[in-house]
């Protein structure tokens, strides 16, 4: 039995409603097993959103080039925490969704992050990840762990398909499995 939804017309004018609402169907999909596997960009990498909502006038990719000007890191500091709090909530929505003898989180793997480390450099190197869930009790959460210089993030999916019980022996640009996940 499907659970109650209510269905949204359009797209909403708020960008906290419309990650909502986009997190929200991820839960459903999830939830009712209508897929189990889930892709969310929250903005492209060149997008210039302003969050009018979180007082941030200047668009999101110009502040990016910050320069190491602390006001400017301050105003980037305040989009990734509203990003982050989204987020959060999410994760706690599947915290709270029993699946078997424990919740939807212990039975996903979810993958927060961004392609470049420090937008000011445009760098893809040392990229801020979050893999939250439990894998189905293949994952140890709680941890922080830090990959050599040089691993593809593939390398974490990889892993990750591997904990899925797909024999996959690459993925784009991926040299093998990452370790310690």
């Amino acid at each position: 039995q499907f659970p109650e939804q209510k269905k949204p017309s359009g797209i909403p004018k708020s960008h906290r409603e419309h990650i909502r609402i986009m997190y929200d169907l991820m839960a459903l999909a999830f939830r009712t097993d209508s897929t189990r596997i889930s892709t969310f960009m929250l903005a492209h990498d060149g997008s210039n959103r302003s969050f009018p909502d979180i007082g941030i006038s200047e668009g999101h990719h110009s502040l990016s080039h910050h320069r190491s000007n602390s006001k400017t890191l301050e105003k980037i500091a305040k989009i990734d925490q509203f990003y982050i709090s989204e987020y959060a909530r999410f994760l706690q929505q599947l915290k709270n969704l029993k699946e078997g003898e424990g919740s939807l989180l212990d039975n996903t793997m979810i993958v927060y992050g961004s392609g470049i480390g420090d937008g000011n450099k445009h760098n893809h190197n040392d990229l801020p990840l979050i893999l939250a869930g439990g894998g189905g009790g293949t994952l140890q959460s709680g941890r922080h762990t830090r990959a050599n210089d040089g691993t593809p993030m593939t390398n974490l999916y990889l892993a990750m398909l591997e904990r899925m019980g797909v024999n996959a022996k690459r993925i784009g640009d991926s040299s093998g499995v990452l370790g310690n996940v």
